[in-house]
């Protein structure tokens, strides 16, 4: 394996891991906000 393949291979991972910590907390943030505007609790 290359030099560069595997460093794009290793750096992958955390742009995966991001997008995926983005993708929940853009959730987590509409739902809370959705319950907090009908005075509901999240949990």
């Amino acid at each position: 394996m290359s030099t560069i393949a595997l460093s794009a291979y290793i750096l992958m991972w955390p742009v995966i891991v991001a997008v995926v910590l983005f993708v929940i907390s853009r959730a987590f943030y509409r739902e809370w906000a959705e319950a907090r505007r009908g005075g509901r609790r999240l949990i």
